[in-house]
Parts: structure tokens; C-alpha cells; sequence
């Protein structure tokens, strides 16, 4: 059944371009401007903001058939476009004073993110002053803001996971983004040295996974920000992988159908080996493709119902996204295995693709290792362990 996604329709008519900029993004270690622009010409940075700044609120499973879609055309471009996108699914959980002043002026800012709690900070009237190197910043060359993760002591002395938000001007960008996959993503450190972060642009992660963020009451009638930050904020990664290994299915496809062997002259396609490799990794990425789908629209169901999940929903969530990327890496890594040594050329699309299919599989929320105890503790009914995020 043909799917109704209008941005997708209007992205497909991109996706040449982008295709033909991936080895540009990966020589300027950073998504190209032109792909920015292009992205932004069709409003698709505006797919989570909110309606009251002229925005599109679109569903979850639109969004990651777009996203989905562009990675196969350019992994590092969706990677950090992905995030500059669901960081404003993230905003709007921030109070009325902190989305005045971060889409007031400009309903197209955007910001980049590290979350990991590796932040420092001082407790000052009125706010906090934060210091930190924070890494792992995607996309933070086109970002107007950064959201940075922190520990604080609440009332009880207890550590609270937490978020700041930090404007362009306030902080640094340490170039040091040197991999050797997903390359073009421009994931930098962000350097930022004793600013003063008030209140109003401070929230705790686990306000935000429970409904108890001062956004909540801002938008009544909305079906996508009436729940948690998590599952929207990581629902990129899975689709990019499955973008990229469907795209692998496809260029696999069109190199074995002319292969032949350099030494004997026989034709690749009429041995059986190809034949076995090629229909399991299709049903694999067909099987992730289904199970995500399954996901993703249960994220849509609860937040129309403006319905928060229990743990043990929240936890299923989770593993499905890091499982359905397990699946996806096998199925590019089994055609990789045999698609001979002219594609490990630097500009072959296929082993571009290698390299962000495994490197999809890297993130510490696809980390099928920590998810699969996660889901494991949840469903022999034992309490979550804290050391698993």
C-alpha cells in the first residue's frame, strides 16, 4: 500500500544531488552548505517544530521514511540533518521563555547536541555556569544552539540527569573530527568555557521521558510532543541504517548481474552463492524494515493518545531499534564479504556504505550488548540497572 508522505515525495527529487555531494561531505568532514539549503528549501528541518513557530508537527513514521531515504543517498548528510531535526522534538520541551528566545527570531535554528553527561558546572543565582569539551557533536557546524548533558544535585543530593541549552555564540568548535566513517556528519567537540546557563534553559531528562516538562502544557492539541524525548531523538539511527542497507541491496544487485570472475570469465550471477547472499539480506532488511514500522507507528498511537509508556514498553522500544540495526549490518556485511576487491576503491559507492552501515551500529543507543540486558532484566521482572542508560 503506497504510503502518504508528501515530504518524502518532495525529498525523492533531491536525492541525486545529495548522492552526487557524499564524497564532497566526506572531503569537508562535514555536511555541505548546498545539501543544508536543499533540505531546508523543503521545510524538512521544520518536520518537529512546533505549529506556533510555523512548523509542520509531522508524524514519527513519516520522518523516518525520509530519513531512511537520504541515507541511502548520503548516510553522513542524514545523520546530522536527523538530529538537527529531532533536537527541535526536544525544544519544545523546554519552557515558553527558552523556544521565545531560540526560535523567536529565526523559526529555521536548529541545534547540535552531546548529551552525555560530561559537562561541569557551578550552581549560580538564577542558573548555572557550565564548562565542558563536549564531543560527539553532529552537525554542529550549521547549528545556531547546542543542547549539552550534565549531572546535577537535586534537593535530596541526588545526581539528576540534565540538559542545557547553549547559543552558537557562546561556545567553540574543536575541528577534530577525523574518521574513517560517516565522515561528512562534522560530528565536533564543542567547546565551551564558563557560561551562564539560566533556569528557564534547563530541563531533566527524566521530566522529559515522563511528561513533566515545563513544554507540556504549551501544546494541548499536539500528537507528537505528549511524549518522551528518547525514542525521537534515537529514531534516526535505526532508519539510517536501514537506508543504507537497502541501498546496498541495490548496488550489490547492479554489480552482480554484469560481474564476472577477472580470472576465469564466469559470469558471478548464475552461481549459487550470490544467489543465497543476496535474498537473506533482503529478507533481513525487509524483516528490520517491518519491525521498525511496527515501532515507530506505536510511537505515533501513543502520542496521539497523548499516552506516556510504561518501562516495559519503553524498554522494547529500545531493543528494537538496536536489534533491527543488528540485522541491518549483518545483511550489508554478507554482501560486502564477496563484492571483490575493486570496491574497496575509495570512490566506490559500496564500501562507503560498508563503512556507515557499521559505523550506525556504534552509537551508544544501538549498542545491541547493552540493550539486549536492558529488555532482558525488564522481561525476567528484575529492576533496571542504572549502569545501563
Amino acid at each position: 500500500m503506497k504510503k502518504n508522505n508528501p515530504m518524502l515525495e518532495k525529498l525523492q527529487e533531491l536525492l541525486p544531488a545529495i548522492r552526487a555531494n557524499a564524497s564532497k561531505a566526506e572531503e569537508l568532514r562535514q555536511v555541505p552548505q548546498e545539501n543544508i539549503d536543499m533540505l531546508n528549501g523543503i521545510q524538512m528541518n521544520r518536520v518537529f517544530l512546533p505549529k506556533a513557530y510555523g512548523g509542520l508537527e509531522i508524524s514519527l513514521p513519516e520522518f523516518t521514511d525520509c530519513i531512511a531515504a537520504l541515507a541511502g543517498a548520503c548516510c553522513s548528510t542524514a545523520w546530522a540533518y536527523s538530529l538537527l531535526c529531532t533536537h527541535n522534538h526536544q525544544m519544545a520541551m523546554f519552557s515558553k521563555q527558552a523556544q521565545d528566545e531560540f526560535w523567536g527570531q529565526n523559526p529555521d535554528a536548529v541545534a547540535s547536541s552531546s548529551i552525555a553527561p560530561f559537562g561541569k558546572h557551578e550552581e549560580t543565582e538564577g542558573g548555572i555556569i557550565f564548562t565542558g569539551d563536549m564531543k560527539w557533536s553532529s552537525g554542529v557546524d550549521h547549528a545556531d544552539w547546542i543542547i549539552v548533558g550534565f549531572l546535577r544535585d537535586n534537593a535530596a543530593g541526588e545526581k539528576v540527569y540534565s540538559f542545557a541549552v547553549i547559543p552558537r555564540s557562546e561556545f567553540t568548535i574543536i575541528d577534530d573530527w577525523f574518521a574513517i566513517g560517516m565522515q561528512g556528519s562534522g560530528t565536533k567537540t564543542a567547546s565551551i568555557k564558563g557560561v551562564f546557563v539560566p533556569e528557564h534553559r534547563i530541563q531533566a531528562a527524566s521530566d522529559m521521558m515522563e511528561g513533566r516538562h515545563a513544554g507540556r502544557p504549551l501544546y494541548p492539541d499536539s500528537k507528537i510532543f505528549h511524549t518522551p524525548y528518547r525514542p525521537y531523538f534515537a529514531s534516526g539511527f535505526a532508519s539510517m541504517s536501514l537506508g543504507v542497507a537497502e541501498r546496498m541491496i541495490e548496488v550489490y544487485k547492479d554489480l552482480t548481474k554484469n560481474r564476472v570472475r577477472a580470472y576465469t570469465g564466469a559470469k558471478v550471477n548464475a552461481s549459487i552463492p550470490p544467489l543465497l547472499r543476496i535474498a537473506e539480506s533482503y529478507q533481513q532488511v525487509a524483516a528490520a524494515r517491518a519491525y521498525m514500522e511496527k515501532t515507530w507507528n506505536e510511537h505515533k498511537e501513543y502520542g496521539e493518545r497523548q499516552e506516556y509508556p510504561d518501562r516495559y514498553t519503553l524498554a522494547h522500544w529500545r531493543t528494537n531499534q538496536a536489534y533491527a540495526v543488528k540485522m541491518c549490518v549483518q545483511a550489508v556485511n554478507r554482501l560486502w564479504e564477496v563484492m571483490g576487491a575493486s570496491n574497496w576503491y575509495e570512490d566506490r559507492e559500496a564500501q562507503r556504505l560498508w563503512r556507515e552501515s557499521n559505523m550506525t551500529a556504534a552509537h551508544a543507543y544501538t549498542d545491541y550488548d547493552v540493550c539486549a540486558q536492558i529488555l532482558g532484566r525488564e522481561l525476567l521482572g528484575l529492576e533496571p540497572d542504572p549502569s545501563l542508560l
